[in-house]
């Protein structure tokens, strides 16, 4: 049979029984929701906020000096508008389930978030810059700021997760997962959005870096290559998985985890601990430790 024939004949049979596939079973909207297009447009929002933080290093553009006000202004302009668009589609999808929620609601949260989220950028930022300061100090192969920014995949991973972090706590569904999974994509370092990271933080070389969603990290805390900080098992006694629960490690304060280090479970590393390379840590370590193997300090 011909190619043109078969397109004539067979088909129209298989796009009939995918399209009852795909209308009685799970699917993206390809009308309403979340879709590709969606997931593009925060790719865009994404990097217009990075460009914001960063003008020059994110920028699409060079920013002179004398331009950075009418650069700001204009694009935060734009994110506004555009981020206010996605959460608002986000939150009346997710509102559809809900019988006490109008889209007025959404309207006003969408709105309320999008707020918050601008507002909140100029603190961001001093975070951020302070993560920057701890990679200098901690690597003595940085030459400059200018080479940690424009350079290190650190940055751009720990900045997406400081932007991804506050619309998570604001609890906006999909958008900062999709904004951490990119930054995932392109750096290596996992970090989920509901992890609490505070400031000074620094990833050495970051390739193979896994975050998970409840860990904790408090100041001056310097992670390499490979660490793992995750959780012992995602599902309780009957297989089901353990959402809403504490399942990850929290790392206090002046802690250094070595190279593919894993650190597993609802466990605390004491401050101003040394975790060494290639460990594997299930069981709580006290401030001040040295672990070159599970459990002996």
């Amino acid at each position: 049979m011909e190619l043109n024939s078969w397109i004539n004949n067979s088909l129209p049979k298989i796009v009939n029984k995918l399209e009852k596939d795909i209308i009685n079973s799970f699917h993206v909207e390809t009308e309403e929701g979340l879709n590709i297009t969606g997931r593009n447009a925060i790719y865009e929002v994404l990097d217009e906020l990075l460009a914001v933080l960063f003008p020059g290093a994110y920028s699409k553009e060079k920013v002179a000096a004398n331009e950075l006000n009418f650069f700001l202004g204009d694009t935060l302009r734009h994110v506004s508008l555009k981020l206010k668009k996605l959460v608002k589609e986000i939150l009346e999808y997710h509102c559809t389930y809900k019988v006490d929620c109008t889209k007025r609601d959404c309207e006003e949260k969408a709105q309320e978030i999008c707020e918050n989220i601008i507002e909140s950028l100029p603190g961001i930022r001093n975070v951020i810059l302070d993560d920057i300061g701890a990679a200098y100090e901690g690597d003595p192969a940085a030459q400059s700021l200018y080479e940690i920014v424009l350079s290190y995949p650190c940055i751009e991973a720990i900045a997406t997760y400081r932007l991804a972090h506050l619309p998570y706590k604001l609890e906006v569904p999909i958008i900062p997962r999709i904004m951490t999974e990119r930054a995932h994509s392109r750096t290596g370092v996992d970090i989920h959005p509901g992890a609490q990271i505070g400031p000074h933080f620094f990833i050495d070389h970051g390739t193979g870096v896994v975050i998970g969603e409840t860990t904790t990290i408090g100041k001056n805390v310097k992670l390499y290559q490979g660490v793992t900080l995750g959780a012992t098992s995602p599902f309780d006694k009957k297989g089901k998985a353990k959402r809403g629960e504490k399942r990850h490690p929290d790392i206090e304060d002046d802690v250094i985890i070595y190279s593919n280090a894993t650190i597993l479970g609802a466990i605390r590393i004491g401050k101003g601990s040394i975790i060494g390379g290639n460990t594997w840590i299930t069981n709580p370590v006290p401030p001040g430790s040295v672990v070159y193997s599970n459990d002996k300090k």
